[in-house]
């Protein structure tokens, strides 16, 4: 394909482990300049939703019929995004190239060879009469990779700088990282769990879907010997790639954990959480970039200052001294945009037949072209 000819407005749609909503941009990409965004839209997901993306995280009953209608019901959602996108930035269906969606990941098992995330794209083309592309990280696993994360070749292109190592660090249900080394090389994986544990204890003990502004765990204390046993986990020792969700780190993984604390207060269970999730970020930046000069976060942990503040402590304590924690915005993107970003980004890359993974960061046999696309 001809330079520029995938060049055009692109809609990038993301949500994530979390499951409060979809996340959505309107971007610009013209060859040989940065994205430009056009506009932003959040829809949230009703509570029938949730629950049942939440019920298809476990086997259960009669699952295929529950997760096809749950993948209609966000593609629903997916479409209102989308027509909210379309005024917010004023582009028809007629001018957007495609939608780069990531669908709701249900299953995530690339040891086993499949990773699952659910949607339905052809019945999102329908509504919006505009080309989907969609089920990215399926072409990654099937040449042998982690399929996760997907989002360093993105951040490579639009948050790189020659000569100096940046960490960005994602904090969606679960926390990864992409290390932007100086010479230019690009790696990334997960590090462990972030809001899915976080929002998980706080629907708990109050009734809310997250910790707003880690309020509830800033009342408590962090426990060390209960932090130490949840770093007792293989996972958090194993060498990149490697990738990780739900499947791992769910309720009865906590559950099982706090089994032998059974006194503390909930105040500090969400702290040792905290922590949990800082500790197991600077570790892997004490392991594979201590060089870095800087830490830029995303995803919706940018919004709790107590995890930002808990991440600096961490670094601080694991000898990566004087590197500064901050957010994307520091590099001109809003935090709550990079993902949703990075999946139009995407769509581009597979329009342009061009690849979207990094085998250094995902461990695939070479470099893919990723997504499946359904005309509208």
């Amino acid at each position: 394909m001809e330079t520029g000819k995938a060049d055009g407005v692109y809609f990038g749609l993301m949500s994530g482990t979390s499951m409060d909503g979809v996340d959505g941009v309107a971007v610009q990409f013209t060859t040989g300049k940065p994205p430009v965004v056009l506009g932003e839209a959040h829809v949230s997901f009703s509570k029938g939703l949730r629950d049942a993306l939440f019920a298809l995280q476990a086997p259960g009953d009669n699952e295929l019929e529950r997760e096809a209608i749950a993948a209609n019901a966000l593609a629903t959602r997916y479409a209102v995004c989308c027509h909210e996108l379309q005024s917010m930035s004023g582009y028809s269906a007629a001018k957007v190239r495609a939608i780069g969606v990531h669908g709701q990941t249900v299953r995530h098992r690339p040891e086993k060879g499949y990773t699952r995330q659910i949607n339905n794209p052809a019945l999102l083309a329908e509504m919006t009469n505009i080309d989907v592309i969609a089920d990215f990280r399926s072409r990654d696993v099937a040449a042998g990779g982690q399929g996760a994360p997907l989002v360093p070749a993105f951040h490579a292109t639009v948050f790189g700088a020659p000569g100096e190592t940046r960490v960005v660090c994602n904090l969606g249900g679960i926390s990864n990282i992409t290390i932007l080394s100086a010479n230019g090389s690009v790696r990334g994986f997960d590090c462990g769990p972030a809001n899915a544990l976080l929002d998980e204890w706080a629907h708990r003990h109050l009734k809310r879907p997250f910790d707003e502004g880690g309020q509830f765990a800033a009342q408590g204390q962090v426990h060390r010997p209960l932090l130490n046993a949840l770093l007792d986990e293989p996972f958090f020792e194993q060498p990149p790639p490697k990738s990780t969700g739900r499947d791992l780190f769910n309720p009865p993984w906590l559950d099982a954990k706090l089994a032998a604390f059974a006194g503390l207060s909930p105040e500090d269970v969400q702290a040792t959480l905290v922590a949990l999730t800082a500790v197991s970020i600077a570790r892997e930046i004490e392991r594979h970039a201590s060089d870095a000069r800087a830490v830029y976060v995303c995803g919706g942990g940018a919004r709790n200052p107590v995890l930002m503040g808990a991440i600096q402590q961490a670094l601080e304590e694991s000898g990566v001294s004087g590197v500064p924690v901050m957010t994307t915005e520091a590099l001109g993107v809003p935090p709550h945009q990079v993902e949703a970003l990075a999946f139009a980004w995407l769509a581009m890359r597979c329009v342009a037949r061009e690849p979207g993974n990094l085998a250094s960061v995902t461990g695939a046999a070479g470099e893919r072209v990723l997504g499946a696309v359904y005309p509208h």
